[in-house]
């Protein structure tokens, strides 16, 4: 018997950005959905325009996976984790141990096909890399829905957010800035208005 599918599916208990006020909460397993759907589009993006060779598929999979280790360890939130080298040294060994606990979830046949979704240390890189930017547009999303509903608590973190944005090298996510992100700003009227 196994308790992997049991304990990844308390994803959608996890709540994501817990230090701060949301207008509407949002939760682990929703938020990984969003980062694979972006994740997909910047592969798309990177193989159509800009000569990448990546597959869709496998980076909206490995986006799907990407924080499943917080169902053992909750959210840690940003400032919390990256305070100081210390604390973010150890934060990683408490995630490494955490995917490891999962893995061993997985049934012994089955684990060459789940290790490099839920450990880092076994992840592809490239795709480590595409999901990374996807999770990071994500969170800057979220902060455009938070502030056009008025609250200005994720003000703070969409600057660093922007900023983080605007030093990824690739160009899919530049594209991505570009061609999806201005509809965030858009209430639901305007953007069938420009269909």
């Amino acid at each position: 018997m196994s308790h992997l599918f049991a304990h990844l599916a308390r994803m959608k208990l996890i709540q994501r950005w817990p230090l701060m006020y949301n207008v509407r909460p949002e939760n682990v397993q929703e938020h990984s959905l969003q980062v694979a759907m972006v994740a997909h589009a910047l592969v798309i993006i990177g193989n159509r325009k800009f000569g990448a060779n990546l597959c869709p598929d496998r980076a909206a999979t490995v986006a799907i996976f990407h924080d499943a280790s917080e169902i053992l360890t909750g959210d840690l939130p940003t400032p919390v984790k990256y305070f100081n080298k210390e604390i973010e040294a150890e934060y990683k060994k408490i995630e490494a141990i955490a995917e490891h606990r999962l893995l061993e979830m997985v049934p012994e046949e089955f684990k060459a096909d789940y290790q490099s979704l839920l450990t880092s240390e076994h992840a592809d890189n490239d795709y480590k890399r595409i999901v990374k930017s996807a999770d990071t547009l994500c969170a800057y999303l979220k902060c455009l829905e938070e502030q056009g509903a008025g609250n200005h608590e994720f003000n703070t973190a969409k600057r660093r957010l922007e900023s983080a944005i605007m030093k990824n090298s690739d160009p899919a996510v530049k594209y991505f800035m570009e061609c999806f992100v201005p509809s965030f700003t858009l209430n639901l009227d305007d953007i069938n208005r420009l269909l």
